[in-house]
């Protein structure tokens, strides 16, 4: 019987020492496969590469192109005042900041003729006025509008767009001359009330013959 239990079986002891053995090693396996693709490395971000000089160090290049006088523009319309009519400037933004002196003015007159925004002015220029052109001359600011410009309106109504015409023309210098043209003619009666221009015209003569 001793024989046969030999030749039959293994010892208990040496069957537990078997399988804990490929237990480790079973499990060993499956842990390393765990650990492999836990441990595997992330795919790399692909970003935009950063300057390499500092912040500090870095310098604004020096712009080329010219400033422009002014970055806005002022224009003139009409307000009511305590039952005053008197004239309000009001500014208009530049698109363009490298625009000359004449581009300004005409930028102004564009704005002008288009009318006021502000529901609290307003203007006696008629509408339809068209800019036909705006020019700077040794001799002043010269202003050449449509026809419509003269059509319509009494003395008061003649006296307040001829305000601010000449207002708006001399915006960049109080002091300049302006001379009115109507379809490239200088013009010499504004209106059927007949208001009789010596022109140039400067904003002293508008305060102190054309009263609004």
């Amino acid at each position: 019987m001793h024989d046969q239990q030999d030749d039959r079986g293994i010892p208990l002891g040496v069957i537990a020492s078997i399988s804990i053995l490929v237990l480790t090693a079973g499990g060993g396996g499956t842990w390393w496969a765990w650990r492999s693709q836990q441990s595997s490395p992330e795919v790399p971000v692909t970003t935009t590469p950063q300057s390499s000089t500092p912040k500090s160090s870095q310098s604004i290049q020096p712009t080329t192109e010219k400033p422009s006088t002014k970055e806005k523009i002022q224009v003139y319309w009409l307000n009511d005042v305590d039952n005053q009519i008197v004239l309000i400037p009001s500014s208009i933004p530049l698109n363009n900041k490298t625009l000359n002196k004449g581009q300004i003015l005409e930028s102004a007159f564009e704005g002008l003729l288009a009318g006021p925004t502000n529901g609290t002015f307003t203007t006696t220029i008629p509408q339809g006025t068209k800019l036909r052109g705006v020019s700077l001359k040794s001799d002043g600011v010269h202003v050449d509008l449509s026809q419509e410009f003269t059509v319509g309106g009494g003395s008061s109504s003649m006296s307040g767009r001829l305000a601010q015409v000449v207002y708006t023309a001399s915006s960049l210098d109080p002091n300049t001359q302006v001379w009115i043209e109507v379809d490239g003619k200088q013009l010499e009666v504004l209106g059927g009330e007949g208001l009789m221009l010596d022109q140039p015209l400067t904003r002293q003569d508008v305060n102190q013959n054309f009263p609004l």
